[in-house]
């Protein structure tokens, strides 16, 4: 089984995360893509997040009905800070016996620049096969939460609009997806639902019940 995993705080998964998974099955022949959703990201300041067990329930909703998508809770299970090295090294042993070939590590444009500072970066690259998305550009506003902080700022694809990976060694090898941008993010998602806005079509209808059932964004209830 060739496997293919896309981490994140999915605060909430919406259909922009479903449509890069499909595009990594369709594309690239990937069997299973395993949604990750973080304990506790180490590049970010996460201060409006909802509970892991919400988000990792939202997560299983949202890959219901389809066989190549899957909610793997490791990292809520873990717990403390995610990294993305420890959850490879313990998808390899979890899958030893069905796993094909190295595990696919799907990566946003965002998250390029400051992939060196990752935990193992170059030994990372070199045990995975690095998937490489594109994502929408979109500069958010200094109150959002969830912002990239100390290094992890200074390297953000924000402040490296002229960053090119193809001259990054870390990614020699990898693959380049020319996946469909949406332009949508969980903060605008989260934006809308404390502010009573539509978001019905942008995530799927399992998760949109969920967060209005849950009250998940209002107000007092982030």
């Amino acid at each position: 089984m060739r496997i293919a995993i896309l981490g994140g705080s999915f605060n909430p998964i919406h259909i922009g995360h479903l449509a890069l998974a499909d595009e990594v099955c369709s594309v690239l022949g990937y069997d299973r893509v395993l949604f990750i959703p973080t304990c506790k990201a180490p590049h970010k300041d996460a201060r409006d997040i909802v509970s892991a067990e919400d988000r990792l329930q939202m997560v299983r909703l949202a890959c219901e009905g389809d066989g190549r998508f899957e909610a793997e809770s490791c990292e809520i299970d873990r717990g403390g800070v995610s990294y993305t090295w420890d959850t490879v090294a313990f998808l390899e042993e979890k899958y030893s016996g069905v796993l094909e070939g190295k595990i696919g590590l799907i990566m946003g444009d965002d998250l390029l620049p400051g992939f060196h500072l990752w935990k193992n970066a170059q030994e990372l690259a070199a045990r995975c096969r690095l998937i490489l998305a594109r994502r929408p550009m979109t500069l958010e506003s200094a109150s959002h939460a969830n912002k990239p902080h100390g290094a992890y700022a200074e390297a953000d694809f924000a402040s490296n609009l002229d960053y090119d990976p193809s001259g990054d060694p870390l990614f020699d090898g990898a693959d380049r997806l020319s996946n469909a941008v949406i332009p949508l993010s969980s903060t605008d998602i989260r934006t809308r639902a404390g502010e009573g806005r539509g978001f019905k079509y942008l995530v799927p209808a399992a998760v949109f019940r969920y967060i209005i059932e849950r009250r998940l964004y209002t107000h007092g209830n982030n």
